[in-house]
C-alpha cells in the first residue's frame, strides 16, 4: 500500500515483481500502490482496501510506503498521526503490528529534481532533508525499512539508485529494495505451504483425491 513507486513496482524488474515471482503458489502479492496520493487520502481508502470479508480479509503482511508526498504537501505530524491511523485501522480489522511493515521515503537527489520542478512550471518544492525528517519520523511499533538510511550509507552515491526524475526508483534501486524487504518478509511467510500438491505428487487414477481431499469432491 503506498504511492507511486508502490504503483510502478510491478514493472519489469520492480520490488513488488520480485516479491510476487518469491511468494509464487504460496500468496498472492497485491498491488494497492497510488500515484500522487500522501497520508491524508491513504486513511480514506484504505478500509475500501482492506476490511473483513473481502479479498483482502487476512493479509500475512502489509507494507505501507508513504512520505515522498507527504514531504511535500502534509504537516510532519499529521503525517506521523496519519501512519498511527491506518496502523490502528488494521489492528481493528486482525492485523496486528507484527504482520505491518513500514517502508521510508528514498531520499531525494535535489539538484535532479530542482530541474524536474522548473519543466512544470514550479520552484524546488523538497529538501532531501526535510524527506529525512519524515523517514525518521516513522516510530509505529512495527517493522521498519529504512530506505532513506540505507540508500545514504557510507555516503554512498545513491544518484545510480533514482531514475531520471530523482525521485522514483531505478532498476538498481528496485533490486536494492527487494533484497532490503525480503529477508524481514521470509520470516512472515516462511512456515505458509504451497498451494496445492507437487505436480508428481497427484494421484494420476484419481486426481480429485490429491487435488480436492478425500470427501470433498
Amino acid at each position: 500500500f503506498g504511492e507511486s513507486i508502490t504503483q510502478f513496482s510491478f514493472q519489469q524488474g520492480g520490488w513488488g515483481a520480485s516479491l510476487a515471482d518469491k511468494l509464487v503458489r504460496k500468496r498472492d502479492v497485491l498491488n494497492c500502490g497510488f500515484s500522487g496520493y500522501n497520508t491524508r487520502w491513504a486513511k480514506i481508502i484504505l478500509p475500501r482496501l482492506i476490511r473483513k470479508g473481502n479479498k483482502l480479509d487476512n493479509p500475512v503482511t502489509v507494507t505501507i510506503f508513504f512520505g515522498t508526498n507527504d514531504s511535500e504537501h502534509i504537516p510532519l505530524a499529521e503525517y506521523v498521526s496519519n501512519l498511527k491511523s491506518m496502523i490502528q485501522y488494521l489492528k481493528s480489522v486482525d492485523v496486528p503490528e507484527h504482520r505491518v511493515i513500514l517502508i521510508t521515503p528514498p531520499p531525494l537527489c535535489e539538484t535532479a529534481w530542482e530541474k524536474e520542478c522548473l519543466m512544470q512550471g514550479c520552484k524546488l518544492n523538497c529538501l532531501n532533508s526535510i524527506v529525512g525528517e519524515y523517514a525518521m519520523a516513522q516510530d509505529c511499533e512495527t517493522d521498519v525499512r529504512d530506505l532513506w538510511t540505507m540508500m545514504q550509507k557510507d555516503s554512498k552515491d545513491y544518484s545510480s539508485y533514482l531514475s531520471s526524475d530523482r525521485l522514483h526508483l531505478s532498476p538498481k534501486e528496485n533490486e536494492f529494495l527487494f533484497l532490503y524487504l525480503w529477508p524481514l518478509i521470509e520470516k512472515k511467510v516462511s512456515s505458509l505451504p504451497l498451494l496445492l500438491p507437487y505436480w508428481k505428487d497427484v494421484a494420476e487414477a484419481q486426481p480429485e483425491l490429491s487435488l480436492l481431499g478425500d470427501g470433498d469432491h
